[in-house]
């Protein structure tokens, strides 16, 4: 498995997984066809304040994306990932998320990176926590997903945090 940034070649590997599990990634954005993938993709890359980073495989083919949004201003990022239905539970992404907030926070230059993950979502859980994330707090029935709330676990993981 190999670490790149994110690229327009990218968008089909995308879409795929998008469609692959719709249910999943519709929070992580509305793509549905080759279109709306390069857009996903290219909002993703020309963004000034987001870094990205994937994983891939040895055919480089795109395995899990995380990304940081970063607040300038306080040296803090938001961090999300998503991974291809076919690299879930192989520990891929938990790998990917602790290499990218390992970069932000070391030449990266951040102090601070946030994530937060649905309550009932244990893989997940897995990923923040195996990439070093502590847990905060529980934000209650934060997100609405098909007419049910959902509560969110607040995590983040700081510069002078143990690795």
């Amino acid at each position: 498995m190999v670490f790149r940034e994110l690229r327009a070649d990218d968008a089909e590997r995308v879409l795929d997984a998008f469609v692959s599990d719709a249910a999943e990634m519709s929070r992580q954005g509305d793509v549905h066809d080759l279109a709306t993938a390069c857009g996903y993709v290219s909002r993703m890359r020309e963004n000034p304040d987001m870094r990205t980073l994937v994983a891939v495989d040895d055919a480089d083919l795109l395995l899990a994306f995380a990304a940081v949004s970063v607040d300038h201003d306080n040296a803090n990022g938001w961090l999300f990932y998503w991974a291809h239905p076919d690299a879930r539970r192989r520990g891929i992404t938990s790998q990917l998320v602790r290499a990218l907030a390992d970069r932000e926070l070391g030449e990266g230059g951040l102090h601070r990176l946030e994530l937060g993950y649905r309550a009932n979502n244990p893989g997940s859980a897995a990923v923040a926590h195996a990439a070093g994330f502590v847990q905060e707090g529980l934000e209650r029935e934060k997100f609405l997903v098909n007419g049910t709330r959902i509560d969110v676990v607040a995590a983040a993981r700081l510069k002078t945090d143990p690795v």
